[in-house]
This record gives structure tokens, C-alpha cells and sequence, in this order.
């Protein structure tokens, strides 16, 4: 009989590989997902504008919150659907009524006019929601 067991004890025991490149692979999976995942946490959800630019400021956490867009021709839009006012104001309204906390993002284009966005928190204000986050992009502060 081929191979008995004497000679399968007395064999030298295989030593053991651990292969990097797959390991190699794995890791940069994870650093890709970890990369994509953290690049969405804070998207709004609001529309693309031109958002003003300061050098103070902070991170807000969007999650549960609605956006208020107001477009540089003065449009507002509810998360990214437009609106008129009276529309944002009866959302406004029954969002105050749904939401035990209600926060609403307030995203303006850098060349909206001034005057709607006072009016837009005079509204949110007038609806019972206290919460208003104004959204901004960082500026380089220069040296």
C-alpha cells in the first residue's frame, strides 16, 4: 500500500504561507469603501448652488433634516424639488407637525437676493421651527 502511516508521520510538516497580495487587496477595498462612504455622509439634499464662502465654518449633520434651496434668480426649492412660497410655507408647516425636532438646512446661492432669504426665515420662524442651519462652503483663510 502507497503511502502508510509511518511515512506520513515521519514526513516533514508543510510550512505555512501567508500570501500578501491578497492581502494587499482587500486592504485597498476597504479603504476605497471607507473613502465613498464618509464622502456621502454629508451631502444635502438640496439643490447644486453656488453656496457663499466664509473661513469660519462648521460641520452640520444633515441626517433627518430637510433643505430649503433659494437659486440665484431667486426660485426656492424644497429639498430638490422647487416650490412657490406658498408651497414652502404649508411644508414648512406640516413639517413642524410630523417632526419632533424639525432642523431645515437653509441653502442659498451666493447671489441669491438677500431679501427672499429673510423672507424664507421669517417663514421657517412663523411655522415653529427654531432650528435653521445656513449652509456654507469653507474659504482658505489666506495667509
Amino acid at each position: 500500500m502507497n503511502g502508510s502511516l509511518g511515512e506520513l508521520l515521519s514526513a516533514p510538516p508543510k510550512r505555512a504561507r501567508i500570501e500578501i497580495v491578497p492581502l494587499i487587496d482587500v486592504i485597498f477595498f476597504l479603504l476605497a469603501t471607507f473613502v465613498l462612504f464618509t464622502l456621502s455622509l454629508n451631502r444635502s439634499g438640496g439643490l447644486r448652488l453656488e453656496l457663499p464662502a466664509v473661513e469660519t465654518s462648521l460641520a452640520r449633520e444633515a441626517v433627518g433634516a430637510v433643505t430649503v434651496s433659494i437659486t440665484a434668480e431667486g426660485n426656492l426649492a424644497w429639498d430638490q424639488e422647487q416650490v412657490t412660497a406658498t408651497e414652502l410655507t404649508a411644508r414648512l408647516q406640516a413639517y413642524q407637525q410630523m417632526e419632533p425636532s424639525p432642523r431645515i438646512l437653509l441653502n442659498g446661492d451666493e447671489n441669491a437676493p438677500f431679501s427672499i432669504a429673510r423672507g424664507v426665515i421669517d417663514e421657517i420662524r412663523k411655522a415653529g421651527i427654531g432650528k435653521i442651519l445656513i449652509e456654507t462652503r469653507l474659504r482658505p483663510v489666506s495667509p
